[in-house]
């Protein structure tokens, strides 16, 4: 006999209300980590330039745009601000003299590892609040949501995951 009772016709929506809901309460969570990291302003954009460059070291600024979904002026201003503010470098590809690789400095790997760190500890202190049931019950969901994205986006790279995510799957 199913115990499980028939999805409404509404769920996804409310899921997705939900999530979005959770998603803004993120942001603010978010935005506390990153100005308790550094006074250097870092937009949004450019946080997600950082973010492409730790995932693919060295690519170049047409396969960081096609990445970003933006135009190559705008990738290529962008890194000209990361590159002021000490995050980014510009070097010559071992493979291709025509062609500058992107990689970031000390500085834009410790600005990441920091504003991981502060946002991490936001999210623990939250979590840390929540049943040991329901703190299974969320990591099951990410991880469902994960899989869904990087089906959603078969060209894209999967979705980087740390170590707890995939210890769920075995649970």
């Amino acid at each position: 006999m199913d115990t499980n009772p028939a999805p409404s016709p509404r769920e996804p929506q409310e899921t997705a209300q939900a999530a979005r809901e959770l998603i803004e309460l993120l942001e603010v969570l978010w935005e506390r980590g990153r100005d308790m990291v550094s006074s250097t302003p870092v937009s949004a954009s450019q946080l997600r330039v950082l973010y492409s460059l730790d995932r693919e070291e060295g690519i170049n600024l047409r396969s960081l745009g096609e990445l970003l979904g933006s135009a190559p002026p705008s990738v290529s201003r962008m890194c000209d601000r990361l590159e002021a503010l000490g995050f980014v470098q510009r070097l010559p590809s071992p493979v291709s003299r025509r062609q500058l690789e992107l990689h970031l400095t000390v500085r834009g790997k410790a600005y990441l590892r920091d504003l991981r760190v502060q946002r991490e500890e936001a999210l623990l202190a939250v979590i840390s609040e929540m049943s040991p049931t329901s703190r299974k019950a969320l990591l099951r969901g990410l991880t469902g949501f994960q899989d869904a994205l990087d089906k959603e986006r078969p060209s894209a790279p999967p979705v980087r995951r740390g170590a707890p995510l995939k210890d769920v799957r075995s649970a």
